[in-house]
């Protein structure tokens, strides 16, 4: 689904592709693939998209058809708002939604919507910044995004961003009873994305886009902090029930 997404973004996108020097060298602007054989190619994706969803639970399926609406629509956004961003970071992260219910059959949102939130703010960063590659570009050809809507006060929408990302994680710790190496990760990341708004140059096209790819490693961090806080947290619960039978035996 993230790279129908993507199918769908360039098929709405490719007239204004043509006119941005970054993009005008996708598939479908550069008149390499035609608009008939993106739908044939998106078809195909959906179909295994369909068939992986059909495998959950049906309160999944019902979830993850939902967010067909948003895979279709996210790319009209920049048209209409300067708020793009936003609109991606709901399509982008509706997985922490569907990654949840397939395994416990429906949603906890005691858990699930805080790290959905988290993950719409980290969209926003990242997002916002990848953004400012393109924002002469966009502003010619009618194109709206919050790196045009922030400008210069970029640093400091993407720094309110990272509290309330990092603060939603916390939380999702807190109520799913995360252990130390989940807030160590959490420390990471937050001094990852201080050095990252720091010293980000929002002028230089090549600047914003190491910064935007590093946040891969922050995904890496998170996800790392997670497995290692599970398996701390199961060591921890396997040594207190020895410990409890260790004491009925005596």
């Amino acid at each position: 689904m993230r790279g129908a997404g993507c199918t769908i973004n360039d098929m709405w996108d490719q007239d204004y592709d043509k006119k941005v020097i970054r993009t005008a060298n996708r598939p479908i602007a550069a008149g390499d693939i035609s608009t008939f054989q993106s739908f044939i190619f998106l078809g195909g994706q959906l179909t295994l998209a369909l068939g992986v969803l059909l495998c959950l639970n049906y309160y999944s399926i019902v979830l993850g058809a939902a967010s067909l609406l948003l895979v279709i629509t996210y790319p009209l956004m920049k048209r209409i708002t300067y708020w793009p961003q936003l609109a991606l970071g709901f399509t982008f992260n509706w997985g922490a939604l569907l990654g949840w219910s397939a395994i416990k059959g429906s949603c906890d949102p005691y858990v699930c919507l805080p790290l959905y939130f988290s993950g719409i703010m980290w969209t926003l960063i990242y997002d916002t910044i990848y953004a400012h590659q393109d924002k002469k570009d966009d502003a010619l050809v009618g194109v709206k995004s919050t790196a045009l809507r922030f400008r210069e006060n970029t640093k400091q929408w993407l720094s309110g961003f990272s509290v309330a990302m990092l603060s939603a994680l916390s939380l999702v710790g807190v109520n799913t009873g995360q252990t130390l190496p989940y807030y160590t990760a959490l420390a990471a990341v937050g001094a990852h994305l201080t050095h990252q708004i720091f010293t980000l140059d929002i002028h230089r096209p090549e600047d914003c886009w190491d910064k935007f790819a590093s946040n891969r490693t922050i995904g890496l961090i998170v996800f790392l902090g997670i497995v290692l806080g599970n398996l701390w947290k199961e060591k921890k619960t396997n040594e207190t029930k020895k410990n409890i039978d260790s004491r009925i035996e005596n």
